[in-house]
Order: C-alpha cells, then structure tokens, then sequence
C-alpha cells in the first residue's frame, strides 16, 4: 500500500506517515519546510522510511518529480495554516491552500489514485452561536485562511464528479508534541506555551472569554486513518474535535497550573478575522466511522507540556 502526504513535515503528517508506516504503508512526503528556517535536506524528525520531496503544492512542477504511481490514499495536509497571517498575504493563502488542493486533485486524476483526504478548518465556519455546531451549519469564514479552505471543499465536490473519492476533515484547535514553538501566530496552545516557557508571561490578543474546541493530535491522526478505509466516508465533510467548550481563560488555567512557575497573563488588542467563540458536534463522524476522541484537555496537556519541558532542557 501507497501512500503521499502533503505537508508531511508538519505536525499533523509527521505524525500521520509515522502512523502509515506503522500499519505497512509505503510513505511519501512531500513539504516545502517553510516552518524550519535554513533547513536542508529531510528533516530529522521524518521516519527514515518515507520518502521525502521538497517542494510546494502550488507549484505545478512539483508534480513531475513526485513518483507517477496508484497511490491507495493521497492525505493533503500542507498548507498555510493561520487565519491571521492569512490577511499578510491573501494572494499566497489562496495558491497554498486553494491552487495546491486543485492542482492536487488533477494529479490524483492523472496518476488515477481513487481516495484523496483533506484537512480543512473550522474557520469556515465563521462565528456560530453558543451551541455545538455541525457540518451543515452555515458557513461564513471571516478570515482569507476561511474561504481558500472553504473553497478547496468545493473543489473536492467536484472532483467525486471524476471518481476521486474524497473526504473534508474540518479540524478545530489542534494540538500536541511537535507543534511548531516558534511561531507565534498559529496555534493557540503552542502560542501560549511558548510564550509561558521562554518569557514566564503570556500575552493573550483577544477576550479570555472567547471559547475554543481543542483536539489532541493522536486523536486527529487516528480520524484520518480511519476515514481513508470507510465507504461511508466518502463525499463527506466531517468536524474533528473533542465537542467540548473552553475558555481561553480556563485553558490558561489548566496550563499554568501544569507549569513548575508562576506565570502572569496580560490581554491586550486582538486579531483580525479571530472567531469569537466555536465548538463542534461530531455526532456524524462518531456514526459514520466510529471515531471519538480519546485524550482530554487536562491529559493532552499533560503530554505537550511534558515535551516542551524536555524540549528545552
């Protein structure tokens, strides 16, 4: 069994193709390593077993260089991730997260792989009421990162049309070992605690009433694991989260209460195109395939924060 992953660098694929290889997929990642500065060739944390190739998945040349086989799943991981820094440059979002889905879909067309999965966002959803939301909820995104993401589903729509079997995974907050520490303008949990270690202080943008749904990477891997194999899957859109509600200000509780230290929080300003308040119901991809969620907030911290610590040792 064949498997490509976009983004593979990152934390959702490096944690997706060591899962693949693990249950004997051949693995091939493909990820312009824009989070790691100076960067050259395959970057340590990638299995030695995968296959690696640099390049972007707006590129169209890329696809000449990637190996010309029936790929069993193509996982579309890559892609800029941060509905702040998507209003920097709107022009670079959309080829990143909407050229490169369409260009990658008439590769999976070409080469005839049958099973594409995509990671979209619930920042197509735009503000929702305070109440679980589900996958047919109107969809209105406030940031640039929202509609390339909300685009590419449509594309995925089409293109069942031709035979690729597709599935949209609308990832709420995810988090985990791995994530990028250094990048302060994605990631809720990773800002914060990167903040926390290197400063003892956090500076949150934005009300600490504002609420999230935060979903353990473990968790997000094993949802796109099990959507590749399931008929019931295919055509879908599904939310990946824990369904549960927290506050800014409960999470930076949780945290901080984890830490070896005091840590004061400042808040201050805000950030463009933030949604107030969302979390998920997950009913229909607990139906359909099975999956839930298996890591609280309070265990998943446990475990980022116990390699973040190590990290910095």
């Amino acid at each position: 069994m064949k498997a490509l992953i976009t983004g593979g660098a990152g934390l959702i694929g490096s944690h997706l193709a060591d899962l693949l290889l693990d249950v004997g997929y051949e693995v091939r990642i493909f990820d312009n390593l824009e989070r790691v500065v100076h960067l050259k060739g395959k970057p340590s944390w990638l299995p030695k077993e995968a296959e690696f190739f640099e390049g972007n998945c707006q590129d169209s040349d890329i696809y000449t260089l990637i190996p010309q086989m029936k790929y069993e799943a193509i996982y579309h991981i890559a892609g800029q991730s941060s509905g702040e820094i998507s209003f920097d440059d709107p022009i670079y979002d959309l080829q990143t997260n909407t050229q490169s889905t369409l260009l990658l879909l008439k590769f999976a067309q070409k080469i005839g792989a049958k099973r594409l999965l995509y990671a979209s966002s619930m920042s197509v959803y735009g503000d929702q009421p305070d109440e679980t939301t589900n996958e047919v909820a109107f969809c209105y995104p406030k940031s640039f990162y929202g509609v390339s993401k909300l685009a590419s589903e449509h594309y995925l729509r089409i293109f069942q049309q031709y035979g690729i079997e597709t599935t949209a995974i609308r990832l709420f907050n995810v988090y985990g070992p791995g994530q990028n520490m250094k990048n302060l303008r994605q990631g809720m949990v990773s800002i914060f605690l990167a903040q926390a270690l290197k400063t003892k202080k956090v500076i949150v943008k934005g009300s600490p009433d504002r609420f999230r749904d935060f979903v353990y990477i473990e968790d997000v891997v094993n949802a796109f694991i099990k959507c590749e194999k399931e008929p019931k899957s295919f055509g879908k859109i599904y939310n990946v989260a824990s369904s549960r509600k927290t506050t800014i200000r409960q999470l930076l509780e949780k945290m901080i209460s984890k830490l070896p230290f005091e840590v004061p929080i400042e808040y201050r300003g805000n950030t463009p195109g933030d949604q107030f308040g969302i979390y998920a119901n997950i009913q229909l991809i607990r139906e359909d395939i099975g999956w839930k969620p298996n890591y609280s907030l309070e265990k998943g911290l446990d475990e980022m924060i116990k390699w973040a610590l190590k990290r910095m040792s």
